[in-house]
């Protein structure tokens, strides 16, 4: 069946969902430029104030965390209006969409990994000790790679960043069975939220008491699914609302907009208070963040405020996030390289053009490959001014 046969109603964009999006990605980028320069013996932390650093370099973690979040409420919003209900959805199309959506850039990005460590490039090739080449395609395509890191070690920076769409995808290969499984009972919708509720109160405790592997803390499904489950209820109760048409006040929505700001910046910024310890010991932190995601998602939304032309350039970096994510550190890992090779310049300066390479790569990628791709194997054409949200930071 043709994705143009079902009754799919055109999405406008959420400028305050691709704000977030694009300061996301910024985040990732630079937390890696600054790990690749810092590994090769170029640190920037003595360039500046140190929580400028903090700030700007060390949150791409949590830049991750929104996007599970992101991620969450727009694939369940997108599904809500393109079958009416998670009742009615197909899963057939479901997967379809996904994998549209997903697979030709990761397929792309596998063959030409695969080529640069049989070619034995330099900041590639995958160590024997860390695992096999079939090994790290096989756990991509399985989405497995965060378990095959946590038994063997980090892999090369390349594979590395494809973690975190082994927590997503695993998330959403259950996800249409779990629908149709519950939302076809009279009563199933309350097991479905419950289920939801389930992992965001497990994620705290994946991320800390149920294992001492410091990658597996970082990388388990549960300790990402939680901002992945925060976002689904927010696109279920937007969708709510919007369907009894209850209107709630502006300044209200605002005031909730502003309240999720506060709670990522929190974490973002991370005070030196004393019982922020504890926020940061019970694993908590990533479940405030991905709420106050969801929060500001929840107040922009249903305003329908429109972003303001100084955040344009950010929404526009946004909207192209997943290749960027997908491709940034082939810029990252070959500019450190010529860097180390030519030692001229300024350590920020280098810094900065790999951020703007990798955006203009990304953006390249995007027009001129996956999203060519992505209609193609959907089977339908989306007009540009009728786009509906991208489903991924993926």
């Amino acid at each position: 069946m043709q994705l143009n046969d079902l009754p799919d109603v055109p999405v406008t964009r959420f400028d305050g969902v691709d704000t977030l999006r694009g300061l996301s990605i910024l985040a990732v980028v630079l937390l890696h430029a600054h790990l690749r320069m810092f590994f090769a013996g170029h640190s920037i932390e003595p360039l500046m104030p140190r929580w400028l650093f903090e700030v700007l370099f060390t949150n791409g973690n949590n830049g991750v965390t929104v996007f599970f979040a992101v991620s969450g409420f727009l694939i369940t919003f997108t599904s809500l209006r393109r079958f009416g209900s998670l009742a009615r959805m197909r899963a057939a199309t479901f997967y379809r969409v996904r994998f549209a959506r997903i697979a030709p850039l990761l397929l792309l990005t596998l063959t030409i990994l695969s080529l640069l460590h049989l070619m034995h490039a330099e900041g590639f090739r995958i160590p024997s000790s860390r695992g096999s080449l079939p090994q790290a395609v096989f756990s991509v395509l399985t989405f497995h790679l965060n378990w095959l890191e946590a038994r063997r070690g980090f892999l090369p920076a390349n594979w590395d960043v494809l973690w975190s769409l082994s927590v997503e995808e695993m998330f959403y290969l259950f996800f249409p069975l779990v629908c149709l499984l519950f939302l076809r009972w009279r009563r199933g919708t309350v097991l479905f939220v419950l289920a939801l509720v389930l992992f965001i109160g497990m994620g705290p405790f994946a991320r800390t008491v149920w294992t001492t592997n410091e990658i597996w803390q970082e990388k388990s499904y549960l300790g990402g699914m939680d901002g992945i489950a925060l976002g689904c209820l927010t696109a279920l109760l937007v969708e709510r609302l919007q369907r009894d048409r209850v209107q709630i006040r502006t300044r209200l929505l605002i005031a909730i907009q502003f309240a999720g700001a506060f709670l990522m910046g929190l974490i973002i910024a991370w005070p030196h208070w004393h019982w922020m310890l504890f926020v940061g010991r019970t694993g908590i932190d990533g479940t405030v963040l991905a709420l106050g995601t969801c929060c500001f998602m929840f107040g922009s939304v249903l305003s329908g405020r429109v972003g303001k032309p100084w955040s344009e350039p950010i929404r526009w970096i946004g909207r192209r996030s997943y290749e960027i994510y997908l491709t940034h550190e082939f810029v990252v890992v070959w500019m450190t390289l010529l860097y180390v090779k030519l030692q001229r310049g300024s350590v920020l300066m280098w810094i900065a053009a790999m951020v703007a390479l990798s955006v203009v790569i990304g953006a390249w990628v995007a027009r001129w490959f996956s999203e060519p791709m992505n209609r193609r194997l959907r089977g339908a054409r989306i007009a540009s001014n009728q786009t509906e949200p991208a489903e991924q930071m993926a």
